[in-house]
């Protein structure tokens, strides 16, 4: 019996192919900003630094870290903390995600990486409109205490 010819079952109680349940899934790498747990899609992760210098330019947003050189490629960096109207402060564990997005490079800076997650996209709730975050198209309750937010590139690169 082939992928496609495969049956199982949602949660509706509904009849999925396997080809069908496995285009619902994604693979996102969590990690924490300010204690919020945010989640980015792994097709945009390129790397992961960590204990990278920064460069500062001047005449930039204030959340625009600075600058990396990843191999010869000059990476913008952008403060998860500072995007998010927060305080930044580096920790021994803060880190940059490097990001592809649309063919443009750029890092991101957080507090940690937590873990590799695949998450069923059709599980996934949109922001509520009175709280909307430009940064943030998507959330999932991971348990009873813990909720991920999902990181909207498209805007993050939009943005900066």
């Amino acid at each position: 019996m082939s992928t496609e010819q495969m049956q199982n079952t949602n949660m509706d109680g509904q009849e999925n192919t396997a080809a069908e349940a496995d285009v619902s899934m994604e693979r996102y790498l969590t990690f924490r900003s300010d204690g919020t747990t945010m989640g980015v899609s792994t097709d945009y992760v390129i790397e992961i630094l960590t204990d990278q210098i920064i460069t500062e330019i001047p005449m930039v947003p204030g959340f625009i870290k600075g600058i990396i050189n990843m191999r010869g490629q000059i990476v913008p960096i952008i403060d998860m903390r500072l995007k998010m109207g927060k305080f930044a402060d580096s920790t021994d564990t803060t880190c940059i995600i490097v990001l592809e997005i649309d063919s443009t490079c750029v890092g991101i800076q957080v507090d940690g990486v937590e873990q590799v997650l695949d998450i069923d996209k059709t599980q996934i709730s949109p922001i509520p409109v009175e709280d909307q975050q430009g940064l943030v198209d998507g959330m999932i309750s991971l348990s009873s205490q813990e909720v991920l937010l999902f990181l909207n590139c498209q805007e993050l690169i939009r943005t900066y």
